[in-house]
């Protein structure tokens, strides 16, 4: 390890005067104030963890080592016992943690002195339920606007900017049609609420629907009533060939939707409903169903899940529901995935809208400022760690 000490007019100058002798991988030890500017101590870790170099280069250990020793501890370190390695290992790894944590307080600490209108919207935006990089990305583009609600009505713009929509024409020109995601997200209801809305406009003679989930009690019968409300067929599709016996029967319906059984995790059974649902060919357009209610990491991991069905876009349910929703907007922005539909109710089918980015950001707003959340300072800091580094303030 390295460590080297830095004085400096102030913390900006001294945090680039680190990055610059020891590099990225710097962390600070101390810092404190000193008579015309600021003194910093930093460290590098030079050696691999697998070096048994280690041993010498380490913050003093509980038993100290004769100076005169050095040579011939190095000679021997093959012989050092493997707990003993890992435990300095351990040893040196929370060290890095514990330092990566002051220098992300103290990069916070120095973007809140030199642009505290940077920092207040960061950390609005992280309130919001956005990633902290997407965040960070946000706050840069609208360096330059002061005025705290002018800022975030910037930032807000180009989250909209950000959210990637799928210009459908399912409600248009059909075809083949399977809702897939976690169990009780809506799929089924909103099954019927795309066929309603091409049922009336052309006509119910044109609809038909397919479910793949068996294994739910009471999921075909669902989708039966809402078959007979409507007046369309309904068939079941347990395996690849009798997915390819319904679509040659329903061949001359210009809508086939197909049902899906949930899934809440990994599951053998994900492969075999694919594989039904690759009988479809090219022609099929695959729907990420997801809840707007859903947690972050519950939404990170469908998007997981269901990455092999490489959905063409998704739908957003039950946003009348919702007590947030940057975090679901800035995990599908991450995840490069289209919106095709949003619904928020239960009305069939006066509650499907083809998804607009603006509206979805406004409501997420909207939902902050009804639920205002305030993030711990030391939450933001690890965060957005280094925030000044990144931004041009």
């Amino acid at each position: 390890m390295k460590i080297k000490r830095f004085v400096a007019q102030d913390m900006r100058q001294a945090l680039r005067m680190v990055r610059e002798a020891l590099g990225e991988d710097a962390v600070i030890l101390s810092n404190k104030s000193i008579e015309g500017g600021v003194e910093l101590t930093a460290a590098v870790d030079l050696v691999d963890d697998d070096s048994a170099d280690v041993v010498d280069q380490r913050i003093p250990s509980r038993q100290p080592v004769a100076a005169k020793a050095t040579k011939t501890a190095a000679n021997k370190s093959a012989a050092v016992p493997e707990d003993a390695l890992a435990d300095m290992r351990r040893e040196m790894q929370n060290l890095r943690r514990w330092m990566q944590a002051e220098l992300s307080g103290l990069s916070w600490y120095d973007l809140g002195q030199r642009a505290p209108h940077s920092q207040a919207l960061l950390g609005r935006l992280m309130a919001l339920g956005l990633d902290a990089e997407l965040a960070r990305r946000l706050s840069e583009r609208v360096n330059g606007t002061e005025e705290p609600e002018q800022a975030w009505r910037e930032a807000l713009y180009l989250l909209a900017d950000e959210i990637r929509l799928c210009e459908s024409e399912i409600l248009e020109r059909g075809g083949v049609v399977a809702l897939v995601g976690p169990t009780g997200v809506g799929k089924t209801t909103t099954i019927a609420k795309i066929a309603a809305r091409f049922a009336l406009r052309h006509g119910h003679r044109n609809v038909a629907l397919i479910t793949t989930d068996n294994f739910r009690i009471g999921a075909r019968d669902q989708l039966q009533t809402y078959a007979r409300i409507l007046n369309v067929p309904v068939r079941t599709a347990t395996d690849a060939d009798e997915m390819r016996e319904a679509l040659n029967l329903l061949g001359d319906r210009r809508l086939i939707l197909v049902d899906t059984a949930g899934m809440a995790a990994a599951h053998e059974r994900i492969v075999d409903q694919r594989d039904i649902l690759a009988t479809a060919g090219a022609d099929l357009t695959t729907l990420l169903t997801l809840s707007a209610t859903t947690e972050a990491a519950a939404v990170q991991r469908a998007l997981r899940l269901f990455a092999d069905y490489r959905p063409n876009a998704c739908v957003l349910t039950k946003l009348d529901e919702a007590a947030s929703l940057g975090s679901l907007l800035s995990a599908l922005i991450q995840a490069g995935l289209p919106t095709a539909f949003v619904t928020d109710g239960q009305r069939v089918p006066e509650d499907l809208q083809v998804a607009r980015a603006h509206p979805l950001v406004t409501r997420a707003a909207e939902l902050l400022a009804e639920n205002p959340t305030v993030l711990d300072t030391g939450y933001l800091a690890l965060a957005l760690g280094g925030a000044q580094q990144h931004a041009n303030v």
